[in-house]
């Protein structure tokens, strides 16, 4: 399961799990059920119409991207040995998204599924894996709505809600660019 399967980093994970052979549901709003669909997925639950713990189902792996389901919500939809991977988060001025991550960590070792984070480490042979797979055609970037470099305020405004359909672009021109450079 990947929550945020929508967002920029949820239909990355929808679609490299796909080329390996996972069978993938993503979560997503209504406005997204049709995309998320189309990146692969091979089940889709709108969390705006059904709780992720009330399909019935068991999940091995849930991705979670979105970051605003506490732990215990979410290993409720977890097999008995299964395991949860927090990326980013929400929550609390002080700690934003990082205490549910400090939480599952220390929880981790006394419950029987793995409850764990990631933080992206750029590897030179995970670079090359991805760049094979995007020329098989297998991965191709959802971009949401592409903005010039002078809108940019206003296309991290739109990033900041929260509602992408998988990535925001920011377009530099030529003319830009000799201008930067010959400041």
């Amino acid at each position: 399961m990947i929550i945020g399967a929508s967002g920029g980093v949820g239909a990355f994970a929808v679609q490299i799990a796909k080329s390996y052979g996972a069978e993938v549901t993503g979560v997503c709003s209504t406005r997204n059920v049709d995309m998320v669909r189309s990146i692969g997925a091979d089940h889709v639950i709108d969390y705006t119409k059904e709780d992720i713990t009330q399909s019935g189902r068991g999940y091995d792996l849930i991705l979670d991207t979105a970051g605003n389901r506490s732990l215990s919500h979410l290993r409720r939809a977890l097999t008995p040995k299964g395991t949860l991977v927090i990326v980013g988060g929400t929550g609390g001025p002080w700690l934003n998204g990082i205490g549910r991550t400090f939480r599952g960590v220390v929880l981790s070792p006394f419950v029987s599924q793995n409850l764990a984070f990631f933080v992206s480490v750029r590897k030179k042979d995970d670079l090359v894996d991805l760049n094979k797979l995007i020329e098989a055609g297998k991965i191709t970037p959802a971009i949401d709505s592409t903005y010039p470099l002078s809108e940019t305020s206003e296309a991290l405004r739109y990033f900041g809600e929260g509602h992408t359909q998988g990535k925001v672009v920011i377009t530099v021109d030529q003319d830009t660019k000799s201008q930067t450079r010959s400041d």
